[in-house]
């Protein structure tokens, strides 16, 4: 299975990962190919001193640090929504994003930095966590080729 996570957007994310999950749960092989706002719930949730010009400050600036500063798509009502779903969440014993990406990575899913997408938007190496590997379209594009499933999130 294939996935290209193209958004940051906190439902997104938990689709893309429970998804991905599911499918290493059946022994299967998975990747999930992370591109343009997908791309933010990969990087470190503290600032990681690197040199960048003043766009990529910007950039940085701007966009969320990790998964555990996404939002819901809709009806997230100036982050309420986003913390009562997370308290719904905790209640009903289902993993937060940041926790189902650790285990997509733990159990074998390959989670893939698109390389153009981060010089495009100033994100560096080591602003990744751990277990990233970087890729462009061509990477994305021969686990696709193999995959019986791909999936655009």
């Amino acid at each position: 299975m294939s996935i290209i996570l193209f958004s940051n957007d906190f439902d997104k994310v938990m689709a893309a990962f429970i998804i991905g999950n599911g499918a290493l749960s059946m022994g299967k092989k998975a990747s999930i190919f992370c591109t343009f706002w997908g791309l933010n719930i990969l990087r470190k949730d503290y600032k990681v001193d690197v040199k960048k010009n003043f766009i990529e400050k910007m950039f940085g600036m701007m966009m969320p640090r990790g998964a555990k500063e996404i939002t819901l798509s809709k009806l997230n009502m100036l982050g309420m929504g986003t913390k009562m779903m997370r308290g719904i969440m905790k209640k009903y014993n289902v993993y937060p994003p940041e926790e189902l990406l650790k285990m997509f990575i733990q159990n074998g899913g390959k989670v893939i930095a698109c390389s153009m997408t981060m010089n495009l938007m100033g994100i560096k190496r080591e602003e990744l966590i751990d277990g990233i590997e970087e890729g462009g379209v061509g990477t994305y594009l021969s686990f696709a080729e193999k995959s019986g499933i791909n999936l655009f999130i």
